[in-house]
């Protein structure tokens, strides 16, 4: 009966809550305003929310577009880069359209390019500042050039290159006529005569020995030195070099003319005797081995150049002299050309001292030529054989072209004349010269 009586009594107690929450409801309006202020209420909270997202979200891609321009290279593009991309595209005009050098302009001015297009870090010239690499630094921020440029710095691109340039070259007409290593002595002139202007003009003795070596127109000789005395030059020097290489038909013609009469440039010089092969095995090793202990600082170079000729006069290694002349020489003759085109900033490259060292290096590379003529002309006075003083201006290093112009500018006034083996011997003689004066500068300096 207790049980009934409590079940009862919870049952009344629950009716009446109900009955007066009925009746707290039942004083509220009940025209339908209620319902009409509670949805007003949550609805504008809710479209605030909304406009509050809306408005985080536009704010987000506004900043994100903002951040995504600010770190392309328009955004950072200044016009020092717009006129080095110009100044990379005229070179790769000249390499392509006019074939000026274009094995080693072409790749030189691409690498100027690269480096020029802002925010690709590529190329990271602070690593390399005071002409030592800062190797800490070098393993958190070297882009791709910078690890290949690690070859020219440590001058090993420059020793391949020549151990292919070596087995490319026949040293007979230079044995056969050993005159002609005079000839290409003398048209060294050019590269201390340079060094001396040059420290004249204000420039240290590193940089001006940098800048003579343009005058023997050999490019590894000039990035070898340069890479070792003022590696902050090499972007100007390199282009320099390879540009006045890629113009001896139009710089030498007028200074070898202006220089011989024309009855000196129409001397015909005998047949050059043969050279047996046990002269070509022996010259390499006799010239590494007194080269290299007359001055040692010459040996990367002189030694790469000997060794890669041995390879192609012995006969016995037939497969690497092939190598070293195509792929060792074409994939070396890229990484150099890219490299060295990447040092060629807007900051090294825009400034007083580049167009100082492009007017100096024209200069010294007539010297050079006028150099070997005036010696030819001076021999001529003492010896019965006369030599025709046009084969002196092939004393600078431009191998085989300066050779072959020696033989054009004969033609003209004489075309029975033929000098174009006579000239090969003080052409691959100033190969010599430019390795033995670069291992000199290196001697004096270093």
């Amino acid at each position: 009966m207790r049980t009934k009586k409590y079940i009862f009594l919870l049952i009344a107690l629950l009716f009446a809550g109900i009955s007066i929450q009925v009746s707290a409801t039942s004083q509220l309006p009940t025209n339908g305003k209620t319902d009409s202020i509670v949805s007003t209420t949550i609805g504008t909270q809710v479209a605030a929310a909304d406009n509050s997202i809306q408005s985080e979200k536009t704010e987000s891609i506004f900043e994100s577009l903002t951040n995504f321009l600010k770190s392309t290279g328009f955004y950072k593009l200044t016009w020092k880069d717009l006129l080095m991309i110009f100044v990379a595209c005229l070179l790769m005009y000249l390499a392509i359209v006019k074939k000026f050098e274009p094995l080693l302009l072409l790749p030189i001015a691409f690498g100027m390019l690269l480096t020029n297009l802002p925010g690709a870090g590529l190329f990271t010239p602070e690593l390399y500042a005071g002409g030592h690499i800062d190797w800490k630094m070098f393993a958190n921020s070297a882009g791709l050039l910078d690890y290949l440029y690690l070859g020219v710095k440590l001058g090993i691109y420059p020793c391949i290159i020549f151990i292919g340039v070596g087995a490319m070259t026949d040293f007979g007409p230079l044995l056969a006529n050993p005159k002609s290593l005079l000839l290409g002595a003398a048209a060294q002139l050019g590269i201390f005569a340079t060094y001396l202007g040059a420290i004249a003009l204000g420039f240290l003795p590193n940089e001006a020995a940098s800048i003579g070596i343009i005058g023997g127109a050999d490019g590894p000789t000039a990035i070898f030195l340069t890479s070792k005395l003022a590696p902050e030059l090499l972007g100007p020097i390199a282009v320099a070099a390879y540009s006045y290489m890629a113009l001896v038909p139009v710089i030498q013609p007028p200074i070898m003319r202006a220089l011989t009469t024309k009855k000196e440039r129409g001397i015909k010089m005998k047949q050059l005797r043969t050279v047996s092969m046990k002269e070509k095995i022996i010259f390499p090793i006799v010239v590494t081995a007194f080269v290299s202990l007359l001055l040692p600082t010459a040996a990367p170079l002189i030694g790469s150049l000997m060794l890669g000729n041995l390879m192609k006069e012995c006969g016995v290694v037939e497969r690497l002299s092939k190598t070293v002349q195509n792929e060792l020489m074409n994939i070396t003759t890229i990484f150099l050309g890219i490299t060295v085109g990447a040092t060629a900033t807007a900051s090294a490259f825009l400034n007083l001292r580049t167009l100082e060292i492009l007017s100096i290096g024209i200069i010294a590379f007539s010297v050079g030529t006028g150099g070997g003529v005036l010696l030819a002309k001076f021999m001529n006075l003492f010896i019965k054989n006369k030599i025709n003083p046009l084969i002196g201006s092939a004393g600078v290093s431009a191998i085989p072209m300066a050779a072959r112009v020696s033989q054009v500018v004969g033609q003209e006034t004489d075309p029975s004349n033929f000098l174009l083996m006579h000239a090969m011997g003080p052409n691959v003689a100033g190969v010599i010269g430019s390795a033995v004066a670069a291992g000199i500068m290196l001697t004096m300096l270093s």
